[in-house]
């Protein structure tokens, strides 16, 4: 391995890094995928190759590394040992919010650091820690080029009257407008779908990014004109623990009659909400649908309810529907969820063939289906990748 990428996304107790390979045809290759998760309580650090295979388990001591930026120093130094002979040549983070001004990706610097620090307050759960680890590279080293690309840059191609909401036109001016998220996801299904799909890549498609976040996007022609999140990613799909699309009035009578701080109903709709608070189980589906509890059953019953709500607004959007694809944990590897979903959308000319869905085809309609369905696995790391590597021309 000669020259390579390295893509980081941060949570706020995790590093989620990728590294890939640079061939001369300018082909990326990863090398290196792995997690550190439990920073600050129990850090460990989990890293395959490209192929699956283990590299690394480790459990580390919360004293010695307690920061992304200790983190990032350990996973340098195990990288560095695994391929001695690379040069790291760029480094691409996920950065959640790109607000009104950033439609593509964007080299780091103290000004760009600056703009992305004004949108923390669009997106709290996860700006702060995509920048802590720009912060953390820059003080391992300094000199080495970052790019943040952005969740939000693919939608900037809907339409103006997309993205408005109802209040004085000022409010708009100020940037409180509709931006839609999960855009490298969606750029990366809409890049593949010419390849494994071309039938319905130029068409009219919504893709289901289905996850512990979750959302959709309408696609025509292979760029976005309609998403379910908006001015934040609270908006539109129920997820692990965010109630997706509410009456805002709900807030309000949090503030006044219920005596909330502004704080607490933050927590309340980024951190207990969702399908956590509905069940009262948890926020993962896998253990929602392996449970008898009549509250579980009801917050996937909802779940799939708002999925399929919302892919009829969609469905109005284009015009119509030629196909519909599920991307992302859920989207990619739950046979029930996509069963339910495609069930209820008969009516839009899907007519599921069960054989398929279990057993995990691409395309999980019957033949002859008016509209499709399919399954497409996302790879937004890949994405990033791809943006640094033209960006910084390597």
């Amino acid at each position: 391995m000669e020259q390579a990428i390295l893509v980081l996304n941060a949570g706020s107790s995790s590093l989620k890094f990728s590294v890939f390979a640079i061939a001369e045809t300018g082909e990326l290759r990863a090398v290196a995928v792995g997690q550190v998760e439990g920073l600050g309580t129990a850090p460990r650090l989990r890293v395959k190759d490209g192929d699956g295979q283990r590299i690394a388990d480790e459990q580390w001591d919360k004293a010695a590394v307690g920061s992304h930026a200790q983190a990032l120093q350990r996973v340098a130094d195990l990288l560095r040992a695994r391929y001695p002979g690379g040069t790291l040549a760029g480094v691409g983070h996920r950065v959640v919010h790109g607000g009104p001004d950033y439609s593509a990706p964007l080299r780091i610097s103290p000004s760009a650091m600056a703009a992305l620090e004004a949108f923390i307050p669009l997106a709290p759960l996860h700006q702060p820690h995509n920048l802590a680890a720009i912060r953390a590279v820059q003080e391992v080293q300094p000199d080495l080029p970052q790019v943040a690309c952005f969740d939000t840059a693919f939608h900037r191609t809907q339409e103006t009257v997309g993205q408005f909401y109802g209040l004085p036109y000022e409010y708009y001016e100020r940037g409180i407008r509709r931006y839609g998220f999960h855009g490298l996801s969606y750029e990366y299904v809409a890049a593949t779908l010419p390849h494994v799909a071309p039938e319905i890549a130029g068409g009219r498609v919504v893709v289901a990014h289905l996850g512990s976040g979750a959302s959709m996007c309408a696609l025509h022609g292979g760029r976005s004109v309609g998403s379910s999140m908006g001015f934040t990613a609270l908006d539109g799909l129920m997820m692990g623990t965010r109630p997706g699309n509410m009456d805002p009035g709900i807030v309000l009578y949090l503030l006044q009659q219920e005596g909330l701080s502004a704080q607490q109903i933050e927590d309340l709709l980024y951190k207990r909400s969702g399908l956590l608070g509905l069940s009262g189980v948890g926020n993962d589906m896998r253990v929602l649908l392996a449970s008898d509890s009549p509250r579980a059953a009801l917050a996937i019953d909802y779940f799939v309810y708002r999925i399929n709500r919302e892919l009829g607004a969609l469905a109005a959007v284009l015009g119509g529907l030629d196909a519909l694809v599920f991307t992302a944990g859920i989207g990619e590897n739950s046979a029930r969820i996509r069963q339910l979903v495609c069930r209820q959308a008969r009516w839009l000319g899907i007519e599921l063939d069960d054989e398929a869905n279990e057993t995990g085809a691409p395309c999980i309609s019957r033949p002859g289906s008016r509209a499709s369905a399919w399954v497409v696995p996302t790879n937004e790391e890949l994405m990033i990748a791809r943006h640094t590597r033209e960006l910084l021309a390597l």
